[in-house]
């Protein structure tokens, strides 16, 4: 059943429930980070309605800065507002932002611990018919094993929105991950959202599995444990992860005690993901079986998002399967 204390929309497994691109969470957020404080600058790459940057420049158009298609620039510019006092938003497509510009990234803000925040938009299949170019899909890993990162994925606008703000509240560099399509609306404004700490979404009496989800692949991950549990009997624990770093290691140790097998959900490549965080963490904690569901190993294709998410395997008989199969190996 869902988790009471989580606070979650209760209309989530209704056929009208409601859908919203969870990158205008990021547009909310950035509004709210300026007004409460006045060091909060945006600078985009060419993108200002895509990303939902305007929300910001139509409310504070001497903190905005529109920097063209130049990704290099952007992060190099960014790191220097970031190490003299302004706390600077930077937004492009992840595949150009921190795909074109990792190293810019690594060198100016990153290697000098610049309070500079990343987004970076239209990640994962989601993108849909702008295909493999602009599918960003390796972006988690690429950031996550840099120095001084933090890295926050979230699974709903609304989510979205608490990231934001919550960059803004995180000293040093900051990386939040957007999708472009709409999603399930998941999480309400009282759903509890700390840096560092998942969230038990979906909980039973008796789960044989864990499955630790992030981003937008958790209305997934909810619909498969209460299908499993409908057609099969098999309970679970369904944990969002909307931090990646820092990991909330305790939870998931814990988790991975109490059923004995785990699942790792991300539109994301399974190699260094959330999947990579997770067993990393298991491996020097607590061994235990673990079953991956994400991209393997390939790049996606121009089509509607959702028939991308079924065809590379992260759809929810993909996710029923692969609970199964953990529970399985115990």
């Amino acid at each position: 059943m869902l988790n009471s204390k989580t606070k979650l929309n209760q209309k989530i497994f209704d056929k009208d429930v409601e859908m919203k691109p969870i990158r205008d969470g990021y547009g909310a957020g950035l509004v709210t980070a300026g007004t409460e404080d006045s060091n909060v600058v945006v600078l985009c790459a060419d993108l200002t309605e895509s990303t939902r940057s305007l929300k910001f420049q139509e409310r504070f158009p001497e903190r905005f800065f529109e920097m063209g298609v130049a990704e290099q620039n952007l992060a190099a510019v960014a790191a220097g507002l970031g190490v003299s006092g302004k706390m600077p938003f930077i937004s492009s497509y992840a595949t150009f932002s921190p795909g074109r510009n990792w190293e810019q990234i690594r060198t100016t803000i990153a290697y000098n611990d610049a309070n500079v925040k990343i987004a970076g938009h239209h990640a994962g299949l989601m993108t849909g018919p702008d295909g493999a170019t602009h599918e960003m899909t390796e972006d988690i890993a690429i950031m996550r094993t840099m120095p001084n990162m933090t890295v926050l994925v979230p699974c709903d606008a609304i989510e979205a929105e608490k990231a934001t703000i919550m960059a803004a509240q995180t000293k040093g560099p900051v990386y939040i991950r957007f999708a472009r399509e709409k999603t399930p609306v998941i999480t309400t404004k009282d759903t509890p959202f700390k840096l560092g700490k998942n969230n038990i979404l979906w909980q039973t009496d008796s789960p044989s599995v864990a499955v630790f989800v992030t981003g937008t692949l958790t209305h997934n991950a909810l619909l498969a444990a209460k299908e499993l549990e409908e057609e099969e009997g098999i309970e679970s624990l369904v944990i969002g992860v909307h931090t990646i770093k820092p990991l909330d290691e305790k939870n998931v140790v814990e988790m991975a005690k109490k059923t004995g097998a785990v699942v790792t959900v991300e539109e994301h490549q399974v190699a260094g993901g959330l999947g990579g965080a997770i067993a990393e963490c298991l491996a020097k904690n607590h061994p235990t079986p673990i079953e991956f569901v994400g991209l393997r190993d390939t790049f996606g294709e121009s089509g509607n998002p959702w028939d991308l998410i079924n065809k590379y395997g992260m759809g929810v008989k993909d996710i029923k399967a692969a609970m199964k199969k953990a529970a399985g190996r115990k």
